[in-house]
C-alpha cells in the first residue's frame, strides 16, 4: 500500500487531529508574526490581532476578540498577553496557549535582555532616529482598528453613547483604574435588556479552582521565601510577580511603579538607565511587560555574579511579571464558555464591547500627543489608514517600511 493510499484511509479522528496539529502550527506561526511586528503597546496589538487573526485566519470573530480583551483589562497583568494566550487556549488547550505565550514574548524579552547586559554602549539617540516613524504608523493600526471594532459591534443607539462617554472620559482623566471600571459600568448598564434576548441551554458552571488556587499560593510562597532566604533572585521574582499581580492598565502602569521601587528606593540602576530601557521597550514589538526582563538583568549586577547572574536576573523578571496574569486568564477562560450562556452576562457584552471600542478611540488621540504635530507625521498615520483598509500589504511589511526608513532618513 503506497503512503498515498494509507494517508486516504486514515480513521476520521487521525486526519481530524492532522489537521488541527497543521493549524496549531499555523497559528503559532501568525503568533510569531506578530511578536515581531506588533509594535505601539495594546491598542495597536489588538489592531493588527483584528487584522490576521480575525479578519484574515478567521480564528474567532471580532466580538470575541472584544470579549477576550475587555475580559483581560479587568484583570491585572498585561492585557495584550493574556488576549493571545486566551486566544491559544481556546484553539488547542492549554499546550498550545503556552506555546503561544512563549513564542509572543521571546523576541522582545529576549532583545530587551540584550539591551540590559549591553546598556553602556548602546547610544539612545540612534536608537530614537531608528524608530522615529514607527510611532506614528502604529497610531495608524490604532485609528484602523478604531473604525473595524466600532464598524463590527455599534448598532444600537445605547452602544453608541457608551463608546462616545468612554472615549471621552479615558481622554479626560488618564488613571489606571478608570478603563476596568468602565467596561463593568458599560456591561452593567446594558445588563438590564437581558430579557430582549432569547433563552439558551444552560451548562451547570463548573470551576476549576486550580489555577487561582495556584496564583495565590506562589503569591504567598514567593514573598514568603524572599523574606527568610534574602536570595536577590527570590526576592526579584518576589517584586516582579507582585507587580504583575496588582498592576491594572498595562505596561504604560509599569513605568512609575518600577521607578519607584527600582530606582529611587532599591538603586538596582540609575534613572538614566531606566529612561533608556523604557525608550526601547516602547519601540520594541511585542509586550511592554518585557521591560522586567531588562531590569532584572541590570538588578544582579551588584550580585557580581557576571553574566550568569544577570541572566537569571532577567529570566526571573519574565517570569514573574508574566504568570500571573497567564495563571488568572487561565481560572477564568474555562468556564467564560459557559458563563456567557447566562442572558444576563450575553446582554452585558453589548455594553462591555461598546466601551472596548470607545477606549481604542480615546488611544487612538492620547497616543498621538506625544509627537511632534507635524505634516510627516499626520501623513504617516493617514497613510497606514488607507494601507490597512486597502488590505493588500502585510502589517509586518508596514511596520519594516518604517523602519527602513528610520534608517534611511
Amino acid at each position: 500500500m503506497s503512503p498515498h493510499e494509507d494517508t486516504q484511509l486514515a480513521p476520521p479522528s487521525r486526519r481530524s487531529e492532522r489537521v488541527k496539529r497543521v493549524r496549531n502550527l499555523i497559528f503559532l506561526k501568525d503568533v510569531a508574526a506578530l511578536g515581531l511586528s506588533a509594535f505601539g503597546g495594546p491598542q495597536a496589538h489588538m489592531a493588527m490581532m483584528l487584522r490576521l487573526l480575525v479578519d484574515k485566519r478567521r480564528y474567532l470573530t471580532a466580538a470575541e476578540l472584544l470579549e477576550l480583551t475587555a475580559l483581560c483589562q479587568i484583570l491585572p497583568g498585561p492585557t495584550s498577553t493574556q488576549t493571545i494566550t486566551a486566544i491559544g487556549f481556546r484553539l488547542g488547550g492549554p499546550n498550545l496557549a503556552y506555546l503561544t505565550l512563549l513564542v509572543w514574548m521571546l523576541p522582545a524579552v529576549c532583545i530587551m535582555t540584550s539591551a540590559g547586559l549591553t546598556i553602556s554602549y548602546l547610544d539612545k539617540a540612534q536608537v530614537g532616529r531608528l524608530v522615529q516613524y514607527v510611532q506614528p504608523v502604529a497610531i495608524g493600526f490604532v485609528a484602523y482598528s478604531a473604525y473595524k471594532i466600532a464598524e463590527k459591534v455599534i448598532h444600537t443607539k445605547t452602544s453608541v453613547a457608551l463608546m462616545v462617554l468612554s472615549a471621552m472620559l479615558v481622554y479626560q482623566f488618564q488613571v489606571p483604574w478608570l478603563m476596568p471600571l468602565l467596561l463593568l459600568l458599560g456591561g452593567l448598564v446594558t445588563t438590564f435588556r437581558y430579557r430582549k434576548l432569547p433563552q439558551e441551554s444552560k451548562v451547570p458552571l463548573r470551576i476549576e479552582w486550580s489555577n487561582f488556587v495556584l496564583w495565590l499560593g506562589i503569591f504567598i510562597g514567593a514573598a514568603l521565601l524572599g523574606h527568610y532566604t534574602q536570595l536577590l533572585p527570590v526576592r526579584l521574582f518576589e517584586n516582579f510577580y507582585r507587580n504583575g499581580s496588582l498592576v491594572f492598565g498595562g505596561g504604560q502602569v509599569l513605568a512609575p511603579l518600577f521607578y519607584t521601587e527600582f530606582v529611587e528606593f532599591k538603586r538596582y540602576l540609575t534613572p538614566e538607565e531606566f529612561l533608556s530601557g523604557l525608550g526601547m521597550v516602547q519601540a520594541l514589538p511585542g509586550p511592554n511587560f518585557s521591560f522586567a526582563s531588562y531590569i532584572g538583568a541590570l538588578a544582579m549586577r551588584r550580585e557580581g555574579s557576571g553574566l550568569d547572574g544577570q541572566l537569571l536576573g532577567a529570566l526571573v523578571g519574565a517570569a514573574g511579571i508574566f504568570m500571573p496574569g497567564t495563571l488568572l486568564i487561565f481560572f477564568l477562560i474555562r468556564f467564560w464558555d459557559q458563563l456567557k450562556r447566562y442572558r444576563v452576562i450575553k446582554a452585558s457584552l453589548e455594553g462591555i464591547n461598546a466601551v472596548s471600542a470607545g477606549l481604542v478611540c480615546a488611544a487612538t488621540f492620547l497616543l498621538y500627543h506625544p509627537l511632534p504635530d507635524t505634516p510627516v507625521n499626520l501623513g504617516l498615520i493617514a497613510a497606514t489608514f488607507l494601507v490597512l483598509l486597502w488590505d493588500r500589504i502585510p502589517s509586518y511589511l508596514i511596520v519594516l517600511a518604517a523602519l527602513l526608513a528610520g534608517i534611511v532618513f
